[in-house]
């Protein structure tokens, strides 16, 4: 539903400030907390010093002058001594079709990398926890796109089982050491090497962990195998890896022929399952992943996995406390009282934003006390109000609350596996997709990627998942047919990231800056073309750029972005960065591009600046094994391969985006 007045962010300002004197003076809201001063006043941050590039076209990765980049792993490169590499140049010919082609995957670096994790071991040392999110069949298989028009793609898969098993095998995370030998280069003898896959023995804990739906339907301490769709990422402040499980309900099929329980249909329901194959066709060569068979199996997945980089043999484990949906990443902080804060984005068109709060604060004196520290705590959705401000609503259960047996909820364990449905009833503001999310070191403020939502506006309301809701523009969500996504800003009260309310604002709605159509502020309706960029009014500043996803911070307070869709004017994806205070606020500059048809993601600065690291997923997309549209990174007869990058500066001692 529209606004019926015209909301600016002049007004929303307004009506801060008034809210902050308000507490100030000692009024009836003091409970709130003051608004962080930094969405007030803040101190400039350090414009980023570099040229930016104009989008690009071509198959490659291009980077501004004084910087230079290089490939550190690509997709089949052997991480263990001994193991064999791929060599991309017989991909067309089907080798990853014949027997065996699955055990080599599993000793190489993964398929499609995405969010990652930095550990520092040393001055030239770092691990490197990396995601594996989803295969790309038709680019890896020959003849797999040629069956897909023809729809045969179940014929094609019965008769070649292996590569159900090499995409498997290509899933999950990669955990691979590198050493600063000139450039950074894989330490393939490392212990620390290690690959997680599909079928990779896993852990259970937290709330929901003995819940009979985890455990094949039947009461019990469950385990299971495998992590899969994992996305953005995040680590703790102990030192471990956060991987996200996100579009899992892809990798399930023949769900019209599974017995279930109205309540395990309404819970696949509100997930979003295949009704009939899954978009990979595990299903004909893997009865796991078959519905009608197993209809538990679904359960295993959508969650916080936690992996430590530093034990290779501890299996990992998934942290029901956090909650079961489609988790774009895990991004920590510590709150003022030293519990653990993580954020986490349900990344669909008109889903939710989430933190998890921990009962008890870090023990910086003994590491060991804090393995179970995400299992115990308060899960959190927003709620976003017309205003700017906001608040942190539990998913606790009750005997007599909004999440009780009345509305259907029989324990917490039942509320963290559908935490969906259990936010549709707690009214949390639905969103353009909500994604990954960064926290300012400098501010302390929290920014949350908003992909994109074409359907914004377009519906009255409801999206089809057993649910009725508001899909209008709002004050949150100010743009209809939003194609290009935007970036919101959020204040937790005092600064405090265990705080119950908040001060929100956008920082960016990406798009276009022409002169046309750029907006010094956000006035709703907003018209679809329309565009903002923190309030700068100079075209000549601003380079275009559309659906963020992934975020990071460097440590001068500038937000680095990286996008996955189509760009305005028709160029690939690339990198951006901008400043989120001082009068270069909302000035993005761009600072990558990749190659043909690649989703640009990771996005991670090492603790001296010095290096970017970025990973380019899905090169090639829209092309095939047969008919390529990229040879990215390899060139000539190779097969496009996704691949990390580092990214740094030609001249010694500065830092990333400095020059």
């Amino acid at each position: 539903m529209r606004s019926k007045n015209p909301l600016t962010l002049q007004f929303l300002m307004e009506k801060r400030l008034s809210r902050r004197r308000l507490l100030e003076a000692g009024g009836s809201a003091a409970a709130l907390g003051a608004v962080s001063a930094c969405m007030v006043a803040n101190e400039p941050a350090a414009i980023p010093g570099f040229q930016p590039i104009r989008g690009s076209n071509s198959d490659s990765v291009v980077v501004p002058d004084n910087y230079s980049y290089h490939v550190v792993v690509r997709w089949g490169d052997a991480i263990f001594p001994g193991a064999e590499s791929l060599d991309p140049e017989t991909v067309s010919a089907g080798v990853l079709l014949n027997p065996g082609a699955a055990d080599k995957q599993a000793r190489q670096f993964g398929d499609n990398c995405d969010g990652m994790g930095v550990f520092q071991r040393g001055a030239d040392r770092l691990l490197l926890c990396v995601n594996h999110e989803f295969p790309s069949p038709a680019l890896i298989f020959p003849g797999w796109a040629e069956a897909a028009r023809a729809r045969q793609l179940r014929e094609y898969v019965s008769a070649r089982p292996e590569a159900v098993r090499v995409m498997q095998a290509g899933l999950g995370l990669s955990v691979i050491e590198v050493e600063r030998r000139g450039e950074w280069r894989l330490v393939q003898d490392s212990p620390y090497n290690r690959r997680v896959t599909a079928d990779t023995p896993v852990a259970f804990s937290g709330p929901a962990s003995e819940h009979p739906y985890l455990n094949a339907g039947v009461p019990g301490k469950a385990s299971g195998f495998g992590t899969l769709g994992n996305c953005a990422a995040g680590t703790t402040p102990w030192g471990t890896y956060l991987t996200a499980e996100e579009n899992i309900q892809d990798f399930f099929g023949n769900g019209d022929a599974a017995a279930m329980s109205p309540d395990v249909l309404a819970s696949h329901a509100r997930f979003g399952y295949r009704r009939r194959n899954s978009a990979y066709w595990w299903e004909t060569a893997d009865a796991r992943f078959d519905l009608g068979q197993n209809p538990y199996e679904p359960f295993q997945f959508g969650w916080i996995v936690e992996l430590d980089p530093l034990e290779p043999e501890r299996a990992p484990i998934k942290r029901t406390a956090l909650g079961r949906f489609r988790h774009e990443g895990a991004t920590s902080t510590l709150a003022d009282d030293s519990r653990v804060v993580v954020y986490m984005g349900d990344d669909q068109a008109f889903e939710y934003f989430y933190k998890f709060v921990s009962r008890r604060a870090l023990n910086v004196e003994s590491p060991a006390a804090n393995a179970d520290l995400l299992d115990d705590g308060t899960l959190f959705v927003a709620r976003l109000h017309e205003d700017g401000s906001g608040e942190w609503v539990p998913l606790v259960w009750s005997d007599s609350g909004p999440l009780s047996p009345d509305s259907g909820f029989r324990s917490q364990a039942e509320v963290l596996i559908n935490c969906r449905a259990a936010a549709d009833i707690l009214q949390a503001t639905p969103l353009d997709r909500p994604e990954d999310v960064a926290i300012d070191p400098v501010s302390k403020r929290v920014y949350l990627s908003c992909t994109q939502n074409p359907l914004r506006g377009v519906e009255a309301s409801g999206t089809g998942r057993q649910r009725q809701i508001d899909t209008g523009i709002n004050a949150a969500n100010p743009r209809a047919g939003n194609r290009y996504g935007h970036i919101l800003e959020f204040a937790e009260a005092d600064g405090d990231a265990a705080a119950l309310q908040f001060q929100w604002e956008p920082l960016v709605i990406a798009g276009q800056p022409t002169v046309e159509n750029l907006r010094a502020s956000v006035t709703l309706p907003m018209p679809s073309d329309a565009v903002y960029f923190g309030g700068i009014d100079d075209v000549s500043l601003l380079s275009p750029f559309a659906n963020p996803d992934n975020l990071t911070f460097d440590d001068r307070g500038n937000l680095w972005i990286v996008t996955d869709g189509p760009q305005p004017t028709g160029v690939n994806n690339g990198c951006f960065v901008c400043p989120t205070s001082g009068p270069w606020r909302g000035a993005v500059k761009q600072f990558m591009s990749g190659p043909v048809g690649a989703e640009i993601c990771g996005c991670e600065i090492t603790p001296d600046q010095r290096t970017l690291f970025l990973t380019v997923q899905h090169p090639g997309s829209g092309g095939s094994a047969n008919s390529p549209i990229s040879r990215w990174p390899d060139g000539e007869r190779s097969a496009p391969r996704s691949s990390m990058l580092a990214i740094e500066p030609i001249q010694a001692g500065v830092k990333i985006g400095d020059v």
